[in-house]
């Protein structure tokens, strides 16, 4: 069985672009702030653990909720296309997008370092709506094309790196210049609005089939 490596590709950019493992690692340490590493690998493991559980839950639980709502995949992929592009407008903005909850001043003062691996770390921050939309999107895409193997693929591939970024955050807050994480963001944003983009055209060209002639 041939893989189709465009697909993998595909989801694997989309996911690095809209949780952005780079960029986020500031947020990542701010968030942890005062903690000592042992404690911010343990944040780091549940961050991980929970992303991983967000993203089964909206790949194979996506089409469910769309049927308990009458909604169809289109209706969600044209919502979900704008919610992204609104998240790349900001990232290319140099800004963080309150849509996907990336607010790490949502933390109080007084908060256990731990207290922050679910929320805001996992949700919103990691698993926000985009993150949602895109996975319930690409997981109908791998069933109407039979593409799970890719979907796992590209999914898993990623989420490996995100654990590891994330395990790895002292060592790269150390390392990575502020110039550097707003360049990624840029650029993240870019693939991100392109993706974006795709969503939303091939909705709206399967909502209105007039749109192709």
């Amino acid at each position: 069985m041939s893989i189709d490596l465009p697909f993998v590709t595909k989801v694997f950019s989309a996911l690095f672009a809209i949780m952005n493992p780079i960029a986020n690692v500031p947020v990542f340490l701010s968030l942890t702030e005062g903690a000592s590493d042992a404690v911010r690998r343990r944040v780091a493991a549940t961050a991980a653990l929970g992303t991983t559980i967000g993203c089964l839950i909206s790949i194979m639980g996506g089409q469910a909720v769309l049927d308990a709502f009458g909604l169809s995949v289109d209706d969600f992929r044209l919502a979900g296309g704008l919610i992204v592009l609104t998240i790349a407008l900001s990232m290319l903005q140099g800004s963080s997008s309150q849509t996907h909850g990336r607010t790490p001043k949502e933390k109080k003062d007084t908060a256990d370092a731990e207290s922050v691996a679910i929320y805001p770390l996992t949700i919103p921050l990691l698993v926000g709506p985009g993150t949602i939309a895109t996975l319930i999107v690409y997981g109908h895409a791998a069933e109407a094309k039979d593409k799970w193997p890719e979907l796992a693929i590209g999914v898993g591939a990623f989420l490996a790196l995100l654990t590891v970024a994330l395990l790895s955050a002292p060592w790269l807050g150390r390392h990575l210049s502020a110039t550097a994480t707003a360049i990624t963001r840029r650029l993240m944003g870019m693939i991100l609005a392109a993706v974006a983009m795709e969503m939303i055209v091939t909705s709206l060209r399967n909502l209105f089939p007039g749109l192709s002639h």
